[in-house]
């Protein structure tokens, strides 16, 4: 290319970088490189995020009896029932007698040692889900009874092929064994049925987390009051999110007598370093760690027989060897308080060692339901590979018009009535919504600077004291005064979407911050969302922190510049 090539290239855009020198206008291309600039690395964020979400890992208590620890746990589980899982479900739905209906018998060849229902029970008025039941065959009298929960990662839903062949076991074994839908799966599969959904319900006033856990606990209700099963004999079981199922409702419903999870949950501790173990809004669910954790949710089941399944190379979440001395060996002493160091077990998995429920973590599951339940202990699987159904022959059937979970939010935000209040009232009342904090300014870090065509800029990396930090980019024309009025602007897309906004302002004569809130362009982790939750469930808010950080910068660049307007 000839020079006169490149100036002919060149030309317009001099031109017109001139002519905004000559007339004192900021040229939104000049812009673009100064706001698109890095401050501060992903990796930054993501360490402040860490050492912030450590400082409140909620520690676990030393109890100095087997009553005091008893007195505590019942304590534990009123507060994270009432205050938490339950907030905002009206009443009248949580204690709802069960409703369920008994759809017949699937055509099973006789002989199998076992008998299959359709079960459809209601969780909330609306909304139902669907089971399969599986019995003994010759079932007369009492029997252990087992909530077999699903988790997230099949869109089979109860068909699963593994599901299936642990229920037929249990039911050969002599135990009724109940397979439940999850919702966003199987039949209860639907867009507006996506567990990203869940937050919508906390925006309508109702913890997320309660449409889940009655989910579990409406199926747990029909189980328990089922004229054959023996109530002092109910178990519960399931993998990855039916894990996180069979821990909290094993440890906040008395009734799971002997549990087994499997590989469905870890502390905090072990999340802060590995986000994407728990990035589920019902795992991280509001206020759900807001001064307790899965740890105590693990001791509260002593002296219940609890067995903890975990795989040694899990492709999916929540190793073995990185959970074992937090959600095991720590929690051995609460078992040892009611002399049942026996009943507490640990199975590390090595194969296949992966994500899974399949033949070595089934055969622990007989083994330890059998053994405490007082039935012939069973150590080997019965095979059953010719008796797995498909999808369609499992299928029970919701309701044509049955609510999913947005449509359930919907309903929800509909009976909202806000009573009339003050501004001072209201403001109030949004300050403890968002659980605002006042920060300030610790340091600002000028980390470049600019000085042409008539505009100034300096990039700040802002340390708060609370330890996070934002970024940001000052801008105004050279020529006006150090006291004009300033712009505060952000963008979801980050400061580097809004050169062309931070243009025109500066080219009426006002200073801007073009700012990056936490979790906002370079102010953010590489995977934002994963830390909101854990923050959310810690009992912070990120908007609130937001928030914080905002007033906190404006109120550092007025005091700098002098600006008698923000």
């Amino acid at each position: 290319m000839s020079m006169l090539d490149i100036l002919r290239l060149k030309l317009p855009l001099l031109l017109l970088l001139g002519a905004g020198l000559l007339n004192g206008q900021a040229d939104p291309r000049y812009l673009a490189p100064v706001l698109a600039e890095g401050i501060q690395a992903p990796e930054v964020a993501e360490f402040q995020l860490r050492q912030y979400l450590s400082a409140r890992v909620p520690p676990l208590p030393v109890p100095r009896s087997a009553a005091q620890w008893q007195a505590e746990a019942v304590r534990l589980r009123k507060h994270l029932l009432d205050d938490v899982v339950y907030h905002g479900w009206p009443r009248a739905w949580v204690d709802a007698p069960p409703k369920a209906e008994d759809l017949g018998l699937i055509d099973v060849p006789a002989g199998r040692g076992y008998r299959m229902r359709k079960i459809r029970y209601e969780i909330v008025p609306g909304l139902r889900s669907t089971a399969i039941l599986y019995e003994p065959e010759n079932l007369s009298g009492k029997a252990p009874a087992i909530l077999n929960a699903n988790g997230h990662f099949n869109p089979a839903g109860k068909a699963i092929e593994w599901q299936q062949k642990r229920c037929i076991n249990y039911a050969k074994r002599g135990m009724l064994a109940l397979n439940v839908e999850w919702i966003g799966f199987g039949e209860l599969q639907g867009p507006e049925n996506h567990h990203d959904f869940g937050p919508h319900l906390d925006l309508a006033g109702a913890n997320g987390v309660g449409l889940f856990y009655l989910a579990m606990r409406k199926a747990l209700d029909y189980l328990y009051s089922h004229p054959h099963t023996d109530t002092s004999r109910v178990g519960m079981t399931g993998l990855s999110g039916g894990g996180w199922q069979s821990i909290v409702l094993g440890a906040l419903d008395e009734r799971i007598t002997v549990l087994v999870a499997v590989a469905g949950y870890g502390s905090l501790e072990s999340n802060i370093v590995h986000p994407k173990d728990t990035s589920e809004i019902e795992e991280d669910a509001t206020d759900f760690r807001a001064g307790q954790d899965y740890t105590h949710l693990t001791a509260m089941r002593a002296p219940r027989p609890t067995l903890l399944i975990y795989n040694a190379l899990d492709d999916c979440c929540f190793r073995a060897p990185m959970n074992k001395p937090v959600l095991y060996d720590a929690l051995q002493p609460f078992f040892r308080l009611f002399d049942k160091a026996e009943v507490f077990g640990w199975h590390e998995n090595t194969d296949p060692g992966t994500h899974n429920y399949q033949r070595d973590n089934r055969e622990q599951s007989y083994e330890f339901f059998s053994r405490h339940f007082h039935l012939p202990v069973a150590k080997s699987e019965i095979p059953v590979d010719g008796e797995i159904l498909g999808v369609k022959e499992l299928t029970v059937g919701v309701p044509e018009y049955n609510l999913t979970m947005l449509g359930l939010a919907r309903k929800l935000a509909g009976e909202i009535r806000r009573s009339p209040g003050s501004p001072e009232s209201h403001g109030a009342e949004l300050r403890q919504t968002v659980r605002y904090k006042p920060l300030t300014v610790r340091q600002a870090w000028m980390v470049s600077n600019t000085r042409n065509l008539g505009v100034e800029t300096h990039s700040y990396r802002l340390g708060m004291d609370d330890g996070l930090s934002a970024t940001a980019v000052w801008l105004k024309a050279i020529a006006s005064p150090g006291d004009s009025p300033i712009t505060v602007m952000l963008h979801d897309g980050g400061k580097k979407e809004l050169k062309e906004e931070v243009a025109d302002r500066v080219n009426r004569g006002e200073q801007v911050l073009a700012l990056d809130l936490l979790f906002t362009g370079d102010a953010a982790p590489q995977k934002p969302a994963d830390y909101a939750l854990m923050l959310a469930s810690t009992g912070e808010r990120p908007i609130g922190i937001e928030s914080g950080q905002l007033i906190a910068a404006s109120a550092w660049l007025r005091q700098k510049s002098g600006a008698r307007q923000v």
